[in-house]
């Protein structure tokens, strides 16, 4: 059977209260021997807490919520295992939900993160989304966000990146290699990432006096398939082009593919920049040339950010937001 407090302080022949403020680092004018005492039992009989007894005292599980749109997507598991070590060194666990970039899923997971009174949630909202959230608009729970950006009741702070600079700088690389007929192939323009990485193409062309073509723009989802439609739209359609700029790897990829399977050398015909720096940007022949995002660290500084939240509340008196720094990595697809 389950050992209890009770049990451990009439073996321990203490009170209840002393093994209750022993178990939790508590009562310091406790005898060492006391507290070793305590302890050896509690060891010796494999005694594990009552996590959800203690949350109902203290209002704290000591577990946060990870809601991200694609665990698919190699982008997101480095990011979560940041958010896990981060976790891990301050006490506390981590849930992890994968919405599938589906709304009506996103809901209900952080319905269920509610309900298991979790002390907060790092948030990666879908790209479809276009409003605010309302289980958290109706809640209290703390949010960050990481990655994309909304405006939300209860959001604390958020972890980014410069979208707009980072599409600039990526486009900027293919004109100074000489390319004008430049494609777009992004997810859905309603999430603020992908009209970020929009608008930062749109500048680099109209700096470099190219003229916009919004026929040269192709946005649906931050997915490989995605990818392959969009390339084979664009070269059955016919417009002449001499690059793409991707907005995200895994559409990068696939437009390599179709590319190379239509007969196209790259980059001698086209030239190709993905975004985010997945590990098969790096193995893929030709290697691609893309932005460098910090995901490790996003995930990372959004848990230290939360905890700071949730145990030093004096420290965020207003909402903080942390823009981390993005490099264009390249290689022989430009």
């Amino acid at each position: 059977m389950k050992i209890t407090i009770k049990d451990i302080a009439r073996i321990a022949e203490v009170s209840t209260a002393t093994v209750s403020m022993i178990l939790n680092n508590k009562g310091n004018n406790i005898s060492s021997a006391t507290r070793e005492k305590v302890m050896r039992v509690a060891k010796e009989n494999n005694y594990i807490p009552n996590t959800m007894a203690r949350s109902l005292v203290t209002r704290k599980t000591k577990t946060i919520g990870l809601v991200i749109p694609d665990i698919a997507n190699p982008f997101f598991p480095e990011l979560a295992r940041g958010a896990e070590d981060k976790a891990n060194e301050a006490g506390y666990s981590i849930i992890y939900c994968n919405t599938d970039d589906d709304l009506e899923k996103e809901e209900k997971y952080i319905n269920m993160l509610s309900e298991k009174m979790v002390d907060g949630i790092v948030f990666t909202n879908s790209a479809k989304r276009t409003g605010g959230l309302s289980p958290v608009d109706r809640g209290c729970i703390p949010v960050i966000l990481i990655d994309r950006d909304l405006e939300s009741k209860n959001i604390k702070g958020r972890v980014l990146i410069d979208n707009l600079e980072a599409a600039y700088k990526a486009v900027s690389h293919l004109i100074r290699r000489g390319r004008k007929n430049i494609v777009f192939i992004t997810g859905a323009l309603t999430s603020t990432t992908a009209k970020d990485r929009h608008e930062g193409y749109k500048k680099a062309l109209k700096d470099n006096a190219i003229k916009y073509n919004e026929k040269y723009v192709k946005a649906g989802e931050f997915r490989s398939d995605w990818g392959i439609i969009a390339t084979n739209q664009i070269l059955d359609e016919g417009l002449p082009f001499d690059a793409v700029f991707c907005g995200n790897d895994l559409i990068a990829i696939s437009v390599l593919k179709v590319l190379k399977s239509r007969g196209y050398s790259i980059p001698k015909d086209i030239s190709v920049v993905g975004f985010d720096d997945i590990y098969m940007a790096s193995v893929i022949e030709p290697g691609l040339t893309t932005i460098k995002q910090p995901n490790y660290e996003m995930g990372y500084i959004a848990v230290e950010m939360l905890i700071d939240t949730l145990e030093k509340p004096e420290l965020l008196i207003e909402q903080r937001s942390v823009i981390l720094e993005t490099e264009l990595i390249v290689r022989s697809s430009t």
